[in-house]
């Protein structure tokens, strides 16, 4: 049964953390020292740093599964190594990223369910979720079944087209393995709870190459896609134990029925958030494939396709921090709001933000550090790649100074339950100003990938400044008011002058 909870309006009194000094809404008053401003921020600080830093070992250790793969890949000869990294590319784009999109619904639900300690929404959530990836994955495995067709009607020749096809059907199991994974990680990375995903994805990675010698040796490219879902299921396998256990352990609150105890307003709840989390990843992930097959269509192809993937290659490591911190923000803006604190939820939105353009710099200067090292290591004395590769890092780092608060800001209105806004933001600087502009900028200025890229950074700092302009506009207070009925905490949905008490 659901409880009515008392709202404090915006010129309520809020006792400020650490002091008995009171505040007006979400300004701190003048007896409110900045010595204890200071405390709160480092306490802040330190609960994403426990949150974040095993997401961040987690996303590398994920990125490197994926370069162990390509590596095994490449074992299988040319041939099978182009069919093989064309079908895992299809399987990203049209499977990977939708069921990742889906799950990231979960974020603002179960975040702001925990800290409205409403944990029937948790449970039921986790359930309906994965019921729901289930479903969408019958679709997407048809989709694969028929992909030999689709790339030979794009033009690709069919030897290529039916070994991607040989490809995606060994990996087909990883459909449902994911679709217990996801919701899996977003369940408990909601709550806080990083450290069980940290070392149950590094026991599974560390088993992943000899999984990969074994299959590879006796399947062959078969081999190689059965060991990306056997190494998933056994993050599944292990993560499912530890909650079985964890939830055993815990209180009697923490055992209360509610997996089962779903009706249509949660599901339209769901569907609400989910479609708009899933086009915000679908559109950040395809953007980079776009640019990839743009590249194909330049005069020189094989170097503007080898350089653009090498630059990638190593954003990818840097887009592992990017994505921990992003997870790390949308958490603790959900927490917070489900408990009803909007100057937490102010707090903890500003904060790592701030940690997101240090990180941008850091990064930046990281990728313009390694630009004379980076492309040797894949191509030892081609140097029309090499020095192409050290052009396009000098213009990928500042794209990374802007990416990260960008991510930054898109994970907060995520936390906010408006993963709309996101969506409209990426639509709007990638796909009507980024790729136009960039294309335009390699083709008709003939500037080739580096028109990309010019066009790719000019799309993140439009998309950037436009959720700075949403996230200033946020009324923390109201948002606050919405967390409680989206967590069921109030009877019904009144206006926000009714809700005050």
């Amino acid at each position: 049964m659901s409880k009515t909870l008392k709202l404090e309006s915006s010129d309520s009194e809020v006792l400020c953390e650490g002091c008995s000094s009171k505040t007006s809404g979400l300004k701190v008053s003048d007896g409110c020292t900045s010595k204890t401003l200071m405390q709160s921020i480092v306490h802040e600080l330190k609960l994403q740093m426990r949150i974040g830093l095993p997401l961040v070992v987690m996303n590398l250790l994920w990125f490197g599964k994926i370069t162990t793969t390509s590596i095994f890949l490449g074992h299988q000869g040319k041939v099978n190594l182009a069919g093989g990294s064309l079908g895992f590319s299809f399987a990203n784009v049209t499977g990977f990223a939708v069921l990742y999109g889906i799950s990231a619904a979960m974020e603002p639900i179960c975040g702001q369910a925990f800290g409205a300690k409403n944990f029937k929404l948790l449970h039921k959530t986790l359930l309906m979720v994965v019921l729901l990836l289930l479903l969408i994955s019958i679709p997407i495995s048809l989709l694969w079944l028929n992909v030999h067709k689709i790339l030979i009607s794009f033009g690709l020749k069919e030897e290529i087209s039916f070994i991607a096809k040989r490809y995606l059907i060994y990996l087909l199991p990883d459909l449902p393995v994911l679709s217990f994974l996801c919701p899996l990680k977003a369940y408990l990375s909601s709550q806080g709870v990083t450290l069980p995903i940290m070392y149950t994805t590094a026991a599974a990675t560390s088993l992943h190459i000899p999984i990969n010698i074994f299959l590879s040796r006796a399947k062959g490219i078969q081999g190689v896609a059965m060991a990306v879902w056997v190494t998933d299921l056994i993050v599944v396998i292990l993560l499912t134990g530890y909650v079985i256990v964890a939830e055993g352990l815990k209180e009697n609150k923490w055992k209360e029925v509610g997996w089962l105890d779903q009706d249509s307003q949660d599901w339209l709840k769901l569907l609400k958030l989910s479609g708009p989390c899933c086009l915000t990843v679908c559109l950040e992930w395809w953007c980079y494939e776009i640019l990839v097959l743009l590249a194909g269509r330049l005069p020189n192809p094989v170097e503007s396709v080898s350089a653009l993937i090498i630059v990638f290659n190593f954003e990818y490591l840097l887009y592992a921090v990017m994505l921990s911190l992003g997870t790390c923000v949308a958490t603790r803006v959900s927490n917070e709001l489900g408990a009803n604190n909007p100057k937490g939820a102010y707090r903890a939105a500003y904060t790592t933000l701030a940690v997101g353009v240090v990180s941008g710099c850091v990064g930046g200067l990281v990728m313009v550090a390694c630009r004379g090292v980076w492309g040797s290591l894949y191509a030892h004395h081609d140097l029309m790649i090499i020095n192409s590769v050290k052009k396009l890092m000098l213009i990928m780092a500042v794209v990374e100074v802007v990416c990260y608060p960008m991510f930054v800001c898109g994970e907060i209105v995520r936390g906010t339950a408006k993963p709309s806004l996101g969506m409209y933001a990426n639509l709007g600087g990638f796909y009507l100003l980024a790729l136009p502009l960039g294309m335009s900028l390699a083709f008709r200025a003939k500037l080739g990938v580096e028109g990309f890229l010019i066009g790719f950074l000019v799309g993140a700092f439009v998309c950037l400044l436009t959720l700075l302009i949403f996230i200033a506009r946020i009324d923390w207070e109201k948002e606050a008011g919405k967390a409680q009925i989206l967590t069921c905490n109030t009877e019904e949905e009144e206006s926000p002058q009714d809700r005050i008490s």
